[in-house]
């Protein structure tokens, strides 16, 4: 049976005796290694044999932490629910500032190319995995009701929330997809132009 004790993943013997498992690294940085694989080749890449490589460290310490691949691809899934998503709008909704800041700090908050790429393998892997098309989904939807409640509250056309929370999202997850030059503009420099464009107050 497995259990964390502190920082560091044990299991138990039969008898009730605590041994500590072959553990040479710690459940957090199994995770960041998985995130890290996930990324560069989606969920086939996250491989136990492959992620001990990526550490310096023998598989066993992986079965301390994880039950198998599949409770390892779970805990994926819910990091990058976390950071994404959770954390910001945790984050943001409790600064002092009013809403269109408050949107303003969620974009600099998953503005990352490191979440920007876990964000595309998900999508990616979404394709192939009806469970995780429906956590995207439901993610998604929340990221989408957040701009939506911030928008409402200076915006009053329902129209218009929609289509700039629409926007901003689209804005959010595409640009990365976007390979066009932009004269006399870098891309970070033109996004935030077109950020600014959707959160102009109305007039």
């Amino acid at each position: 049976m497995l259990y964390m004790y502190g920082s560091v993943c044990i299991t138990v013997e039969q008898g009730g005796g605590r041994i500590p498992a072959v553990v040479r690294t710690t459940k957090a940085r199994w995770i960041e290694a998985g995130l890290e694989a996930l990324a560069e080749g989606g969920p086939d890449a996250v491989r136990v044999e492959q992620l001990a490589v990526r550490l310096g460290v023998t598989k066993g310490g992986f079965y301390g932490c994880f039950a198998g691949r599949t409770a390892l691809l779970a805990e994926l899934l819910d990091e990058w629910e976390r950071r994404s998503t959770r954390d910001v709008i945790a984050q943001t909704t409790a600064e002092d500032v009013d809403a269109a800041e408050r949107i303003r700090r969620a974009g600099q908050l998953t503005s990352s190319e490191a979440l920007h790429r876990i964000d595309l393998a998900v999508r990616t892997w979404a394709r192939h995995d009806e469970s995780v098309a429906a956590r995207l989904r439901r993610i998604d939807n929340e990221r989408m009701d957040f701009l939506r409640t911030m928008f409402a509250t200076f915006v009053d056309d329902p129209d218009e929330v929609e289509a700039r929370s629409t926007l901003m999202f689209a804005l959010a997850i595409g640009r990365q997809f976007i390979a066009a030059d932009h004269p006399d503009h870098s891309k970070r420099e033109i996004v935030q132009l077109a950020a600014e464009y959707v959160l102009r107050p109305l007039t």
